[in-house]
């Protein structure tokens, strides 16, 4: 288990050095091409040592990687702009963000999907307004009021992936529990509930109950997510939540273990049909 940059870190080098054994070149050679030792390749590699953009550009070109794709998300790993020229919107929030929150907000923005199980709220991408402020306020106690619009404010900028071209793909179980736990009162949930019927007729989410009637299941142990890239499953994570800090999960062992688990979620929760229908009846009191 590692922090996010660390694994960001780890994660760009090996596809790097993925990349350098497909153009048939050994680190020596590679680095003499850009200019460089051969301990810096070696480096990179590993993941012992960040990375600057233009560095995985030298090599990128280095190594003929004609991917445009593949080459920005490369690139964004290694900290640049977002391939618009904008540079990444949260680092304006640099003062107030925790790293691990900062990070996560990286690897979603990065991401092609997103799969999340949630057990006790709303995942924050699908958040309205209110219940984000109603949960943030609950979770961070005495919070000034400045620093609580701030991090509304973020989260709502979270949900842009879900309108980008292409948008972010959302797979999203929610445990019952989510839908029945009254956060903000009534009227802030009444349109909570709205909210995830408007969300669940997007053609790029794909949202699941998993009703109380299905009894215990492998979500008991907890909340997490898996993010996962379009270009290569090798860079795909998955992540865990908790109260003062995040952990990332990069082993394969581990990948499959959380994709097995979220497959076998969403074989027990109903379907997105029957999901639309019981959140409609969860909101109506039925």
């Amino acid at each position: 288990m590692q922090h996010g940059p660390a694994v960001r870190r780890r994660k760009l080098g090996a596809e790097l050095r993925a990349l350098r054994t497909s153009a048939g070149l050994t680190s020596g050679e590679a680095a003499r091409l850009v200019g460089w030792h051969q301990s810096k390749v070696s480096r990179i590699e590993t993941g012992t040592s960040g990375v600057k953009p233009a560095d995985v550009r030298l090599l990128l070109d280095a190594y003929t990687v004609a991917d445009t794709q593949l080459r920005e998300l490369l690139m964004m790993l290694a900290g640049s702009d977002d391939s618009d020229g904008r540079h990444h919107w949260w680092h304006a929030y640099r003062g107030v963000l925790p790293p691990t929150y900062r990070d996560f907000i990286s690897l979603e923005s990065q991401a092609g999907a997103m799969r999340t199980l949630e057990t006790t709220v709303v995942p924050g991408l699908l958040q309205t307004p209110e219940y984000a402020r109603a949960v943030t306020k609950a979770a961070v106690e005495g919070l000034p009021e400045d620093r609580l619009d701030t991090l509304v404010e973020v989260r709502l900028a979270r949900q842009d992936v879900l309108r980008s071209d292409p948008p972010l793909e959302l797979s999203a179980v929610l445990d019952e529990a989510v839908l029945r736990r009254e956060v903000g009162g009534p009227g802030v949930m009444a349109r909570q509930l709205e909210r995830l019927i408007e969300a669940a007729r997007l053609p790029q989410v794909r949202l699941q109950v998993l009703p109380f009637a299905a009894g215990a299941h492998i979500g008991v142990t907890g909340p997490f997510v898996i993010f996962s890239f379009s270009n290569t499953s090798d860079l795909d994570v998955v992540v865990l939540d908790h109260l003062t800090s995040s952990l990332y999960l990069e082993r394969k062992e581990d990948l499959q273990a959380y994709t097995e688990a979220f497959n076998a979620l969403q074989i027990h929760a109903l379907s997105p049909e029957d999901s639309l229908d019981f959140i409609a009846g969860t909101a109506t009191g039925a």
